[in-house]
């Protein structure tokens, strides 16, 4: 849990991508995480924890549903959105926090 605390305080945005192998929306939504990382101009960092190895990462996060996404910035969370999310929402969000 401590690399955990020290990536969500980065002084980057960073998104954590809660998740499970088995989680078909989840698999679905790996497309859009990784066409994330490539637009142009966005600098985030994204934290994948996989809730049935993470558990305590989740529970302490409040996740009851998957996949959930919680931008974090300066080791807050500053958005928080379960299921999935098109790659347009995505990206209006994390320039709203820059």
């Amino acid at each position: 849990m401590d690399s955990f605390q020290e990536t969500i305080g980065s002084k980057r945005l960073v998104l954590v991508d809660f998740f499970a192998v088995w989680c078909k929306p989840c698999r679905k939504m790996r497309t859009v995480l990784e066409r994330l990382q490539a637009e142009e101009g966005i600098d985030i960092h994204i934290h994948d924890v996989d809730v049935d190895r993470g558990r305590r990462i989740a529970l302490a996060n409040k996740v009851q549903s998957i996949p959930t996404y919680i931008l974090f910035k300066d080791g807050e969370p500053a958005w928080r959105h379960s299921g999935e999310v098109p790659l347009d929402d995505l990206v209006d969000v994390i320039q709203k926090f820059k």
